[in-house]
């Protein structure tokens, strides 16, 4: 039991120390933890990096929580995991890479693309295990043949997206293509949309940004333009979500994104993967590899769930039924505060 307090004790110094430095941190231990403690059983700590704070990232650590605290009562093993926020700024990260290798965390879980980059680069000499989540195209992140780095994989099904748009309005003559171009996840997606629309003789704008005020300036600039817009499953666009959704729904125009998430704070539709089960799917990885499994290749999530905002589709009259052939599941959302 003194082993075990005495990390519990270590766990708090890591809490201030990076509070000093500006990054959010909390402390969670299994409730599994303190039997195999007391028994002297192994004890993993586990970090979990989340890039910055929105609704898509917030719930996938929500549900790697859960599974790390499920997967240690089924195994009988103790995990204490430590949560860290970079608040979207590279310094905050790379403080945060160089505290958890410094501290010996036996694995980094890092939630969205810059977190993972930042964990990879700084585990390259010891070799941590890093099982990021949410990475929308991991070639693109140079997040592939890596010996210690795999994870899950939100990859966006970009065309169907836009069968979707245009099932609803075949009359579109010009598309919006709304996202961050510092976004690593951005860039596959909004290459395919333009391939896409060029093959379907549609016109695109393309307004970019890299800060909540710009990602509004941009929204702002496409009112009166385009017929829809498309984001991908842009971090960056995803903060400014709901302020973007009264952008484009007061101007009559629907959003098409990239993550449910995007819906639940006001865009029209998405087809994509359900996040709480990627970050279950995550955890499940990270405890195979604690427990002596080798790093596999990262997974790609199933995607095929349709989600429609139905107070969305309401303001901009809309028939969101066109879509029920198109997909196995239509989940039906409204906006959440």
């Amino acid at each position: 039991m003194k082993k075990f307090l005495s990390m519990i004790a270590a766990v708090s110094l890591l809490a201030a120390s990076l509070s000093a430095c500006g990054a959010s941190s909390t402390t969670s231990t299994t409730a599994a933890a303190a039997a195999p403690a007391a028994e002297g059983g192994k004890e993993y700590k586990v970090a979990i990096v989340q890039q910055l704070d929105h609704a898509s990232l917030d719930e996938i650590r929500v549900a790697i929580e859960a599974e790390l605290e499920a997967k240690a009562a089924e195994k009988g093993i103790a995990i204490a995991y430590k949560d860290f926020n970079g608040q979207n700024d590279a310094t905050v990260l790379n403080q945060i890479g160089a505290q958890v290798v410094s501290d010996g965390y036996d694995a980094i879980i890092p939630i969205a693309t810059l977190a993972a980059t930042t964990m990879a680069t700084a585990t390259e000499d010891n070799q941590i295990p890093v099982i990021y989540a949410a990475i929308s195209d991991p070639g693109e992140a140079q997040l592939t043949g890596i010996a210690n780095v795999t994870g899950t994989s939100d990859a966006l099904n970009t065309p169907f997206i836009l069968d979707m748009m245009l099932k609803a309005n075949p009359d579109i003559e010009t598309v919006g293509l709304l996202y961050s171009n510092s976004e690593a996840n951005s860039v596959t997606p909004i290459r395919e949309a333009k391939e896409y629309l060029d093959s379907k003789g549609i016109a695109y704008l393309e307004k970019t940004g890299n800060t909540t005020d710009e990602i509004l300036t941009a929204a702002s600039a496409m009112v009166g333009r385009v017929q829809a817009v498309f984001t991908p499953t842009d971090n960056v666009v995803m903060a400014a979500a709901s302020a973007v959704a009264e952008i484009l729904n007061e101007a009559g125009i629907p959003h098409y994104t990239g993550a449910d998430s995007f819906v639940t704070a006001g865009a029209f539709a998405t087809c994509g993967v359900n996040y709480t089960e990627l970050g279950t799917y995550t955890a499940d990885m990270a405890v195979d590899i604690l427990l002596g499994g080798a790093v596999p290749e990262y997974h790609v999530m199933d995607g095929g769930i349709i989600t429609v905002n139905t107070d969305t589709a309401k303001t901009l009259g809309l028939d969101y039924s066109v879509f029920k052939d198109m997909a196995g599941t239509v989940k039906e959302v409204t906006t959440q505060e």
